[in-house]
C-alpha cells in the first residue's frame, strides 16, 4: 500500500484540519509564554537570574524550547499532508 493511500485511510481532511488547528494554537501559546518568560527574566536582578538559570526547571525549559524548534519541521510536514488531504473543490477555491 502506498503512503498516500495509507494517509487517506488513516486521517480525513476534517480530522487533519482540527489536529492542525490544535497544534497551531499550542505552538502559538508556547511562543507567547516563551516571550513572557524572556521578558520576566529581563527584570530580575543578576543574582536571581543566575540562581534561576541553574535550576532543573530552567534546564527543562531550555530542553523544551529546543524540542519545539525541531517540531517546527514536523508541523510543516503535517501541513503538507493536510494539503494533500484537502478535497479537490477546496483546492480550487484557494
Amino acid at each position: 500500500m502506498s503512503d498516500d493511500n495509507r494517509i487517506e485511510r488513516d486521517l480525513d481532511f476534517e480530522q487533519a484540519q482540527l489536529a492542525y488547528s490544535i497544534i497551531e494554537n499550542l505552538v502559538e501559546h508556547t511562543r507567547i509564554v516563551s516571550d513572557l518568560i524572556a521578558l520576566m527574566a529581563q527584570v530580575l536582578d543578576e543574582d536571581t537570574t543566575k540562581a534561576l538559570t541553574q535550576t532543573p526547571t530552567w534546564t527543562a525549559y531550555l530542553d523544551s524550547r529546543r524540542s519545539m524548534e525541531k517540531t517546527k519541521g514536523d508541523i510543516e510536514k503535517f501541513a503538507e499532508l493536510l494539503n494533500q488531504l484537502r478535497p479537490d473543490d477546496t483546492n480550487e477555491r484557494s
